[in-house]
């Protein structure tokens, strides 16, 4: 399954996509502006069947403003999109993504931030995946 991920924010959109096996996560530009038109180009032009908007949580896991935020865009979305839209914990991926730029990275931080959350979600998915093949 190819998986779009999005780093959602109020100057720009981080994103990065998986590839069809649904297993890596690369970083691609990010969208500047942040309009939703764009993201709707992304889902044509990688045959996306899955949009995942990170949800900035706060370490506690309580959501602020920005969370607020990501909800609304994911709503957007939902509403233009044919292909599910969910919201995934991105706590850390910036920190993940400052790491990434310092060990020479070349994608935009947004975007490598957007890799993380991609990544984390893949990683979960496969241990779920795994543990329904063990439980048969």
């Amino acid at each position: 399954m190819r998986v779009l991920a999005l780093d959602h924010g109020t100057a720009r959109i981080g994103c990065a996509i998986s590839d069809p096996s649904g297993t890596l996560a690369t970083p691609l530009p990010v969208i500047e502006p942040p309009e939703a038109r764009s993201v709707l180009e992304l889902v044509a032009n990688y045959e996306v069947e899955l949009v995942l908007v990170g949800l900035p949580l706060h370490l506690s896991g309580e959501e602020g403003s920005q969370a607020a935020l990501a909800r609304t865009f994911a709503k957007e979305l939902e509403g233009m999109l044919e292909v599910p839209v969910e919201t995934y914990d991105e706590r850390l991926t910036t920190r993940m993504a400052e790491a990434s730029k310092r060990e020479g990275a070349a994608a935009a931080p947004d975007s490598l931030a957007a890799a993380h959350l991609l990544q984390a979600y893949l990683a979960g998915r496969a241990a779920v995946e795994e543990a329904e093949r063990g439980d048969e």
